[in-house]
C-alpha cells in the first residue's frame, strides 16, 4: 500500500499486564479533548434513565476554545472500558473524537439501556436544513455536511438504538439492505456510531456488513452518502474493540481502493492495534511514517509511541523520545495547533515518561536476573533529561529491591530521598536495613540506623531488632573465628548507638575470648556484663570457665563454679566437662569421679567429648597410663572413641615412653575405619625410632594427608574485615577498649 510502507498482515494479539493500570493517573487527560469550529448541536448517547424522548438543542458559538460542560450539554462518552486495558488512559488515543455527530441532542433525562438493547445508541431528532461542520477532535479531520446528510424530513424522529438492535445479527450487505431500505437516509455520523457500538459488543460482522452496504450504495449513487476516512476509522476502532485483527489488512486495502487517505486518527488506531499485538517496533515505525505523509501527530500519538517503549521495557528509548519531543516543542516545531493546547498536554507527556521509566525499573527489579546496573543507568539518564520521579516512586522502587545485589540500588534511592530533605517512610528505612544485612553490608545498615537517630524518623522496635540481628551476625562470625577484639569493638559500638547488648551478644564475645585463650579479656568482659545489669547464663559461665582452664587458673575456675551454683544457674554438660578437665589437670581424679556421678544424677550422661577432655588433660600433664585407663573406661560405658580419643591417647603414650602401645592403638584405629591425623602418624614413627621399637610400617599404611588447618587466632582483622565488610583499624587494639568508663574508674 503506497502510503503505509510498514503495513503487514501480522495479527497476533497480546494483553497488557496489570501494572499498566498505573499509567492512567499520569496520562488520561492527554487524550480527552473537545474542540468546536462552528455552530454545533449535540445529542446524548447515554442511557441513565428510562426516558427515550429528545429535548431541546443547545447551541455553542464558533470559537477556538474547548467545549465546557454547561447546562444541557454532556459530551458523548464510551460506554465500556477500552479493550486496550482496564481503565487505561489510552482509551481515546486513536479516537480522539468524543462527539460522534454534528447534531447532539441532550434529553432532560438520559436514556436507559433497555433489556436486549445495544449499548452506545440513542434517539436522533432530524432537524431542519443548515450547514454544519463536523469536527472530530481527530486532528485535521473536518468534514462539511450539507442539508441532505442531516436529514430529508424535518422533525422526523429516528430511534438509533432500535435501529442498531435490528442490525445486531446481520452478516451481509443484503441483510442490511432488508432492514434499512425503507428507512430515511441518516447522517453519516450515525452510521459511524453504530459501527463503533458493534465493535464494543463484539459484533464485527454487523459492522463490516454495514460498511459494505454503505460502499455499495455509494458506488450505485444511491443517496448522498460517500464513504470517508471517518467511517474507516470507526471500522478500525471496531476491529480493535473486537480484537479481530485479521481484518485490518482488508480495511486498509478498501481505503486504498476507495481513494481515502489515512489521517492522524487512522495512524493512532493502527499504532494501538500493533501494540496490542506485541508489534511495538512496527507501531514506532508508523509514528515515523506520519511525518513523511505530511501529517502532524497529536499529543495522543506521542503518548501512544511512549507506551510502545513501555511495552518494550525500553526506558532509555522512552527518555530519548521524550527529549527529542521536548526539543521540537521548545523550538516551535510542534504544538502550533492552538486547539491541541500543548501547554496543558506537554506536562502530561513528561509525567507519562517518568511513569514509564518507573514501571520499567520496577519490572527489572522484580525479574530474576541482576538488573541493578541497568536501573542505575536509567536513573542517571533521567537526571540528564531533567526527569525527576517523586519520592513516593523512589520508595516504591525500594520495596522492589529484594535480592542481595539490589543493595546498591536501594542505597542510591535512599540517598536521593534524603538529599531532597523530605520525609521518608520508616518502613522503607527498615526494609533497606534488612536488605543491607542480606547483602552482608552490615556497616551500611548501621549508617542508616544512625540516620534514623540523627535525622528521623525515630526508629521503632523493628529497626532495633533488625540492627541488633546484624550485630549478632557479626558477633557470631567473631565468635566462630575467635576474633575477640572485634567482638569487644562491636559491643562498644552497640552501646554507643543506644543498643543494649543482651546475654546473647555478651556470650558471643566471651566464647571468642575462650577460643582465643584470652583469659584476662574473658574475665573483664564477664565483669562488665554483670556491671551492665545483664544476668550471666550457663553459657556465660561455661565460656569463662573454659578461658580460665586454658589459662591454668584452676582456683579461679573453682570460684566461678561455686558462684554459678550459688546464683542458681544449673550446670550443663559443657560446664561439667570443663570442670572434669580442670580437676584432671590437677590430678584430682577422685573429684573427677564425683563430677561424672553428679552428671549422671542430674540427667547428663557423659559423652565422648567428656572423656576426650579427661584424656587430653592427662596427655598434657604427662599421665599416659591414667589416660589409657580412662580410654578403656569409656569403652566399658559403651561410648565409642573417635579420632580425637585415639590421637590424644597416642600423644599421651608417646610422651610416656610407650611406643609399642601407641603403635597398636594406631593400627586398631585404622581397623575401625578411622582416619587419624598426620601428627599421630609422625608421633608413632618418631617414638618407635627413638626407643628402637620394631614396627611394621606396612600395617600403618602410607602417611595420611595433611588435614585442613583450623582457623587461626589472628592478631590483625584484615581477613575478617573483608568478610564482614567493616573498616580496618590501622593501629593495634587498645586493651582499655574492653572496659567501660565506669570500669576504668
Amino acid at each position: 500500500m503506497p502510503y503505509l510502507n510498514v503495513w503487514s498482515s501480522r495479527s497476533n494479539s497480546s494483553m497488557l499486564p496489570h501494572m499498566e493500570l498505573e499509567l492512567a493517573s499520569s496520562s488520561s487527560s492527554v487524550f480527552t479533548r473537545l474542540r468546536a469550529e462552528s455552530w454545533v448541536l449535540a445529542y446524548s448517547l447515554s442511557h441513565n434513565s428510562s426516558s427515550d424522548h429528545v429535548s431541546r438543542s443547545v447551541i455553542y458559538p464558533k470559537n477556538k476554545t474547548k467545549f465546557r460542560k454547561q447546562e444541557g450539554f454532556f459530551p458523548f462518552r464510551r460506554g465500556k472500558k477500552d479493550s486496550f486495558g482496564p481503565s487505561f488512559a489510552l482509551t481515546q488515543a486513536s479516537e480522539e473524537q468524543v462527539i460522534d455527530c454534528d447534531v447532539i441532542k441532550q434529553s432532560s433525562q438520559s436514556f436507559t439501556r433497555e433489556k436486549g438493547g445495544v449499548e452506545g445508541f440513542g434517539c436522533v431528532q432530524l432537524e431542519e436544513k443548515r450547514v454544519l461542520t463536523h469536527n472530530y477532535d481527530d486532528d485535521d479531520c473536518d468534514v462539511k455536511i450539507e442539508e441532505e446528510e442531516v436529514g430529508r424530513v424535518k422533525g422526523e424522529k429516528v430511534d438509533v438504538r432500535a435501529l442498531a438492535q435490528s442490525l445486531h445479527f446481520v452478516k451481509t450487505a443484503d441483510e442490511v439492505d432488508e432492514v434499512l431500505k425503507d428507512k430515511v437516509e441518516l447522517p453519516l455520523q450515525v452510521y459511524s456510531s453504530m459501527i463503533r457500538g458493534f465493535g464494543k459488543d463484539k459484533k464485527l460482522h454487523s459492522a463490516m456488513a454495514l460498511v459494505k452496504w454503505l460502499r455499495r450504495r455509494s458506488k450505485d449513487n444511491i443517496g448522498s452518502i460517500t464513504l470517508n476516512v471517518f467511517i474507516y476509522n470507526s471500522l478500525l476502532g471496531a476491529i480493535k474493540e473486537a480484537g479481530k485483527y485479521e481484518f485490518v489488512d482488508k480495511v486498509m486495502d478498501d481505503m486504498v481502493s476507495e481513494g481515502v487517505d489515512p489521517n492522524v486518527v487512522t495512524y493512532n488506531t493502527l499504532m494501538r492495534i500493533y501494540i496490542e499485538q506485541g508489534r511495538e517496533l512496527e507501531a514506532l515505525n508508523l509514528f515515523k511514517e506520519m511525518s513523511k505523509k505530511g501529517l502532524f501527530p497529536s499529543p495522543a500519538t506521542y503518548s501512544t509511541a511512549l507506551f510502545a517503549y513501555r511495552r518494550l521495557e525500553d526506558g532509555l528509548g522512552a527518555i530519548a523520545f521524550f527529549v527529542n519531543t521536548r526539543e521540537k516543542y521548545q523550538n516551535g516545531e510542534i504544538g502550533n495547533i492552538e486547539e491541541e493546547n500543548w501547554g496543558y498536554e506537554f506536562p502530561k507527556l513528561e509525567n507519562f515518561t517518568i511513569r514509564i521509566c518507573y514501571q520499567v525499573m520496577r519490572q527489572w527489579l522484580v525479574k530474576g536476573e541482576n538488573s541493578s546496573t541497568n536501573v542505575l543507568k536509567l536513573l542517571t539518564d533521567m537526571d540528564k533529561a531533567r526527569l525527576q520521579p517523586s519520592c513516593a516512586e523512589y520508595e516504591r522502587l525500594v520495596w522492589a529491591c529484594t535480592r542481595e545485589e539490589h543493595y546498591v540500588v536501594a542505597k542510591e534511592l535512599y540517598n536521593r530521598i534524603r538529599e531532597r530533605d523530605t520525609e521518608i517512610s520508616l518502613s522503607v528505612c527498615n526494609h533497606i536495613i534488612w536488605l543491607m544485612g542480606k547483602a552482608k553490608k552490615w556497616w551500611a545498615a548501621l549508617e542508616i540506623y544512625e540516620d534514623l537517630l540523627d535525622k528521623g524518623p525515630k526508629p521503632n522496635n523493628m529497626s532495633y531488632e533488625l540492627i541488633v540481628s546484624h550485630f549478632n551476625i557479626l558477633l557470631s562470625a567473631a565468635k566462630k573465628r575467635g576474633i575477640w577484639r572485634w567482638g569487644v569493638r562491636l559491643l562498644n559500638k552497640m552501646e554507643e548507638k543506644g543498643l543494649k547488648p543482651s546475654s546473647r551478644e555478651w556470650n558471643a564475645v566471651l566464647v571468642a575470648c575462650s577460643k582465643a585463650s584470652e583469659t584476662s579479656a574473658a574475665v573483664q568482659i564477664f565483669r562488665r556484663m554483670v556491671e551492665k545489669g545483664e544476668k550471666p547464663t550457663v553459657i556465660s559461665y561455661g565460656a569463662l570457665l573454659s578461658a580460665l582452664e586454658k589459662g591454668k587458673l584452676y582456683d579461679e575456675a573453682l570460684q566461678v563454679w561455686k558462684h554459678m551454683i550459688k546464683m542458681g544457674v544449673e550446670p550443663n554438660l559443657y560446664a561439667y566437662t570443663i570442670m572434669a578437665s580442670i580437676y584432671t589437670a590437677q590430678g584430682k581424679f577422685n573429684i573427677v569421679d564425683s563430677i561424672i556421678k553428679e552428671m549422671v544424677s542430674t540427667g547428663f550422661e557423659p559423652t565422648v567429648v567428656t572423656f576426650n577432655a579427661i584424656i587430653s588433660g592427662c596427655a598434657r600433664n604427662g599421665m599416659g597410663s591414667v589416660a589409657y585407663e580412662w580410654f578403656h573406661r569409656m569403652k566399658t560405658q559403651n561410648i565409642t572413641p573417635n579420632e580425637v580419643s585415639y590421637e590424644m591417647l597416642i600423644e599421651a603414650l608417646v610422651n610416656d615412653g610407650k611406643p609399642r602401645l601407641a603403635y597398636e592403638l594406631y593400627a586398631k584405629a585404622l581397623n575401625e575405619g578411622l582416619c587419624l591425623s598426620t601428627k599421630a602418624y609422625d608421633a608413632v614413627i618418631s617414638s618407635a625410632q627413638a626407643y628402637g621399637a620394631s614396627i611394621d610400617l606396612s600395617i600403618l599404611g602410607p602417611r595420611p594427608p595433611e588435614k585442613k588447618k583450623r582457623v587461626q587466632i589472628r592478631k590483625n582483622l584484615s581477613e575478617f574485615c573483608n568478610i564482614a565488610d567493616v573498616p580496618r583499624r590501622s593501629r593495634h587494639f587498645d586493651r582499655e577498649e574492653i572496659f567501660t568508663a565506669q570500669t576504668k574508674g
